[in-house]
């Protein structure tokens, strides 16, 4: 895929260091809850955010069936995207198997 920046760069994983939640945080600031998520996916949804070592998605795939359009703060984004990845299989861990 042709990505906007390098998934490994700077803006993305930070060589390989961060993923998934770690990942998406850089794209928001506490001070712009509360969060429209339409708004946010127009600015940030082709953005790769690597999950593993061997999958990179998208910003927009993340949040494939996520039916809020706003997010509250910034505990309420985690448990969203949380949930979502979960929900999407782009979770690494299962919490009830643990």
């Amino acid at each position: 895929m042709d990505w906007p920046h390098d998934p490994d760069g700077d803006e993305g994983s930070e060589g390989r260091r961060k993923y998934g939640h770690a990942v998406l945080v850089k794209t928001v600031d506490e001070d712009e809850f509360p969060l429209a998520i339409p708004a946010y996916l127009d600015e940030y949804g082709d953005y790769p955010v690597r999950i593993d070592a061997d999958r990179v998605v998208s910003v927009a795939e993340i949040f494939e069936g996520v039916d809020a359009t706003e997010i509250d703060d910034i505990q309420s984004y985690h448990q969203i995207v949380g949930d979502a990845m979960r929900a999407n299989g782009q979770w690494g861990l299962d919490r009830d198997a643990a």
